[in-house]
């Protein structure tokens, strides 16, 4: 019977006994996702130096692009359980418009105009979430007739571009935050100090809410698990439809804060702002280690996805290949890069790990019939 019992022990993988548990698929290509930036920028410190050593020119990847790094953000969530959404950036498009207009009109105000932003994106959220979790209705479709419906809202809202005229709105964008003790010196020698926009703030603030958000909380947990295996995690207990219709709505108030954070950065809405934003944010949270199928995903890669993406853009530029079409390219070649590596990590880490649990056991099997027969 102590034979049977010690042989169910080694089969059964004691608590005390269980080898170290391994880096997760997360963390794995998270940690892939930032050695790969920051190899990526040292060399072109190296190479290009020029604009690269410049505190200011990296301080603008996160100016210029804070709106990207938010929606960003939502698509990470809504692809971690599985889902898609390709109307962010009609979404924003949208949003810069009809606050522009209201801001311009007689009563327009800053906090009304906040409100404003946050509705539509809610209000896209909450009908695009219904549609997907509750009618099960394709993801892609669903967003694809949102991304339609907010670039003809966008235009039906006013057909020429506008340019915010408010006084307490022109002073809130013109405002930005001096970065004590850091900067540059210009050609005669000034020194000028680096600056970062409100917009960045937010950004950071919402990249740190949600990786808590996934990290810490139920809800975080059940999306990676609606994401990985939607029947199983329906087999535990968790609530698949509310939890995808949830994202949804995260997504969509993202999509709302990020038509703002532009709107402050530009001061102008257009038809054609935000363009292919929607694509931007799918390519940068897959550099950043989000899978399409779901289940596996960070937001800190998302963001560190979005400052790989444009800081390949700017190398681009300073090879001297100005032409858009060469950004465009060096986009698609750097996203097939990143699936490419993703799906080859990720199929050597599942065969060598079913290799090492066989190893394992049959280590402890081994110097258990060896202990047996010593003690014979």
């Amino acid at each position: 019977m102590a034979l049977l019992k010690r042989i169910k022990d080694i089969f059964t993988l004691k608590q005390e006994d269980k080898p170290r548990e391994p880096i997760s698929s997360t963390a794995l290509l998270l940690t892939i996702t930032i050695s790969a930036f920051v190899v990526m920028y040292v060399l072109a410190m190296i190479i290009w130096g020029g604009g690269f050593l410049n505190i200011q020119q990296f301080l603008d990847i996160f100016n210029n692009n804070a709106y990207l790094i938010v929606i960003s953000c939502g698509l990470t969530v809504v692809m971690i359980a599985a889902g898609i959404d390709i109307s962010v950036g009609g979404t924003v498009a949208l949003i810069t418009m009809s606050c522009v207009v209201f801001l311009d009109s007689r009563g327009g105000s800053i906090a009304g105009s906040m409100i404003l932003a946050l509705g539509i994106g809610l209000a896209i959220g909450i009908i695009q979430g219904f549609l997907v979790s509750y009618l099960n209705i394709q993801p892609f479709i669903v967003t694809l007739a949102g991304m339609f419906f907010t670039r003809g809202m966008t235009t039906i809202v006013s057909s020429a571009p506008h340019t915010a005229t408010n006084e307490a709105f022109l002073a809130l964008k013109n405002f930005s935050i001096i970065v004590p003790g850091i900067g540059s010196y210009g050609k005669s020698g000034n020194f000028i100090p680096a600056r970062i926009e409100p917009g960045v703030l937010i950004a950071l603030v919402i990249v740190l809410a949600v990786w808590a958000i996934l990290k810490w909380t139920r809800f975080g947990r059940n999306l990676y698990a609606v994401g990985g295996n939607s029947e199983s995690a329906l087999m535990l207990g968790i609530n698949v439809k509310r939890t995808r219709f949830f994202s949804y709505i995260l997504c969509g108030l993202f999509s709302g804060i990020a038509g703002y954070v532009y709107l402050l950065h530009t001061g102008a809405g257009n038809a054609s702002n935000a363009s292919q934003a929607e694509m931007q944010a799918i390519a940068s949270s897959i550099i950043g280690g989000t899978l399409l199928t779901g289940g596996v995903g960070s937001v800190i890669g998302t963001l560190f996805g979005v400052m790989s993406l444009k800081t390949i853009n700017n190398i681009v530029i300073a090879s001297g290949l100005r032409e858009p079409y060469w950004q465009s390219i060096t986009t698609g070649l750097m996203l097939c890069f990143f699936i490419l590596l993703q799906s080859v990590i990720l199929a050597l880490r599942k065969k060598s790990g079913v290799r090492n649990g066989e190893n394992w056991r049959k280590h402890k099997i081994w110097n258990f019939l060896t202990s047996q027969r010593n003690s014979e």
